[in-house]
């Protein structure tokens, strides 16, 4: 089996245009991944499970990516009047200017692919493929690979319980572990605990006293 830049290559032969780029790791595991747009997502996985062997999806679960600030020094060049020798005359000056930028952040599907095919002794990791969404709030669509891989069945409901990513084309896409009525994403990295859940008493006093304080604002306003 191929690396996953020689995939990446091998993609990009048989699918010209196809939206695909390498997203590499830096750890001592050097898994490197592919990360493939939406709109080409199920070309992509039916050539890499119909070609290039990856008949198996062992494992899929969900990212959540923030926004990002990020700062950067820029030299900008502008033309300012000075007096030079007593003459008022216009002159290029260069200023450092500190410029902020956000960078959107998104919800991720990450896909573990295993060849059986090769089985067990193949010297190459499993491949990861990721897909991500436009945005976090009302661009949260991705195409369902399930149909590709049926492992990724259960698995898609999981992350869409979980982080919200709705999978497009899943042919039962639900809740799997929070009940339907739950209106969030537990697994979102801004999500708030709930300060009205019932509990078993214990000893973490944190949790006793967010319980205490819901029940003394509620009885408040019910007083009113």
């Amino acid at each position: 089996m191929k690396s996953a830049a020689e995939l990446l290559d091998e993609l990009q032969g048989a699918m010209p245009g196809v939206k695909l780029a390498l997203a590499t790791n830096p750890s001592p595991s050097a898994q490197h991944s592919l990360v493939v747009a939406a709109e080409d997502a199920l070309r992509v996985a039916v050539y890499l499970r119909d070609v290039a062997g990856y008949d198996y999806c062992s494992n899929a679960t969900g990212v959540d990516w923030l926004d990002k600030e990020t700062t950067e020094k820029v030299k900008t060049t502008r033309r300012v009047k000075k007096e030079v020798d007593g003459v008022e005359q216009e002159v290029d000056e260069t200023v450092e200017e500190t410029v902020k930028r956000v960078e959107p952040g998104c919800l991720e599907a990450v896909y573990h692919l295993y060849s059986m095919r090769q089985g067990p002794h193949d010297p190459h990791p499993p491949l990861v493929l990721r897909m991500r969404t436009a945005n976090r709030t009302d661009r949260v669509e991705l195409p369902s690979l399930s149909p590709v891989w049926r492992a990724a069945e259960f698995q898609e409901r999981e992350i869409f319980d979980l982080y919200g990513i709705v999978f497009k084309g899943h042919r039962d896409l639900r809740r799997l572990l929070m009940w339907d009525e739950f209106e969030d994403h537990p697994m979102r990295r801004d999500y708030v605990d709930p300060d009205d859940f019932e509990y078993e008493p214990t000893p973490h006093d944190e949790v006793l006293k967010r319980a205490e304080e819901h029940r003394a604002k509620l009885a408040a306003e019910g007083a009113r």
